[in-house]
């Protein structure tokens, strides 16, 4: 009888120590995140969510102008170019509905010229860029504009493609 009685009492404890499986999840509605699942090396996991539509940051999107960066100049100048007027614009539109983004405009000049040379021109094409930016409605406090003059070429050779390529301000947005 006391045998009898005291496997009944394990079968009990071990039957309240069972884990209870969880709740059944409505469908459509993401899971109660009140218990966080845990992996087997005891972190917490993120349940996966589900799809936002697939839609990209627009500054990351390749299909999107704003994925490019670079405005380029012909040689010796600092206005900035009908072909590349496009651009901007979409940089301008884009700051002008997102005031929370903010840009610093990085001005760059091929190896031709002073290294003094350089650093004017590079900080004339930003300016030039910011300004038109500001025109399209991005706010001065969004605005940044440095020059790196003949430092950061992006091309090394010693020939016209490579200066095309090194005659250009390159918008990059806070947090890149």
């Amino acid at each position: 009888m006391n045998k009898t009685l005291v496997s009944l009492t394990l079968v009990g404890l071990l039957a309240a120590c069972a884990s209870t499986p969880p709740a059944p999840v409505e469908s459509g509605k993401p899971a109660d995140n009140a218990s966080k699942p845990v992996s087997d090396n005891g972190a917490q996991t993120q349940p996966i969510r589900p799809n936002d539509g697939g839609k990209l940051d627009p500054l990351n999107d390749p299909a999107n102008a704003l994925s490019k960066r670079s405005i380029y100049f012909d040689y010796d100048k600092y206005d900035v170019r009908g072909d590349q007027q496009n651009l901007v614009d979409a940089h301008g539109r884009y700051l002008a509905s997102n005031p929370g983004r903010s840009v610093r405009i990085e001005g760059n000049a091929d190896e031709r010229g002073s290294r003094e040379y350089n650093l004017a021109l590079g900080q004339k094409r930003a300016e030039a860029v910011r300004k038109a930016l500001s025109v399209l409605g991005a706010q001065e406090k969004q605005l940044e504009a440095t020059s790196n003059g003949e430092e950061k070429p992006r091309a090394t050779g010693h020939d016209e493609d490579s200066y095309t390529e090194n005659r250009r301000a390159d918008v990059v947005y806070g947090g890149e």
